[in-house]
């Protein structure tokens, strides 16, 4: 990055440490905010400091939320006998948008993967078990991603949910194996709900 002045070489990297923005993409991004007017550069900055602030995960289902619960758990009108348990709270915003599911979440905050080390006791597995016992679900639905770390996943909680007495079912595969849920369209998703399936151990 010779010839940029030393701040827009750190503005730079910063941006380059976001996922999926590569070198060219965080000179581009750095090159607006430079171009950007002094209120809009400052709008971004606050924009910045208040999710940081404000945001919060879930103490019920860990989704994100500027209050202690979010609006799905506090809301009456959905059907709280049956939990579908994602990945990330990305996840959620993408089967709400395909405006299907009238239930309730629980993120697991990441998924399996052994060679990066990351456990059951590293997601928020124990939470999960702990409401099942508590509230009696009359389903569970796995949401978890079509790869490697998605399926192993649900496989471990087909195991350790089987004897819940909830019926356990795993989104159907109209998500292509090998991508991530919050990639697929509305059509995929409402297909995928509608043909999920009993989840075997």
């Amino acid at each position: 990055m010779s010839g940029f002045p030393i701040s827009m070489k750190e503005l730079i990297l910063e941006f380059a440490k976001m996922p999926g923005i590569g070198p060219k993409t965080a000179q581009r991004l750095a090159f607006y905010i430079l171009r950007a007017s002094k209120a809009d550069a400052e709008a971004l900055s606050k924009a910045v400091l208040k999710v940081k602030a404000s945001v919060r995960f879930c103490k019920v289902c860990n989704n994100l939320s500027d209050e202690e619960i979010c609006d799905i758990c506090k809301s009456a009108s959905r059907d709280k006998s049956i939990l579908c348990v994602v990945e990330e709270p990305n996840d959620i915003v993408t089967i709400e948008k395909a405006g299907n599911f009238n239930g309730i979440y629980h993120v697991l905050l990441g998924s399996l993967s052994p060679l990066d080390g990351i456990g059951p006791s590293d997601l928020k597995i124990k939470e999960l078990l702990e409401r099942v016992k508590k509230e009696r679900f009359k389903e569970i639905i796995i949401a978890t991603d079509f790869n490697t770390e998605g399926e192993a996943t649900a496989l471990y909680l087909s195991k350790i949910l089987k004897n819940s007495g909830a019926r356990l079912t795993r989104v159907a595969y109209g998500i292509p194996v090998g991508s991530d849920l919050e990639y697929a369209d509305q059509a995929t998703i409402i297909k995928a709900f509608e043909g999920r399936r009993e989840q075997k151990a």
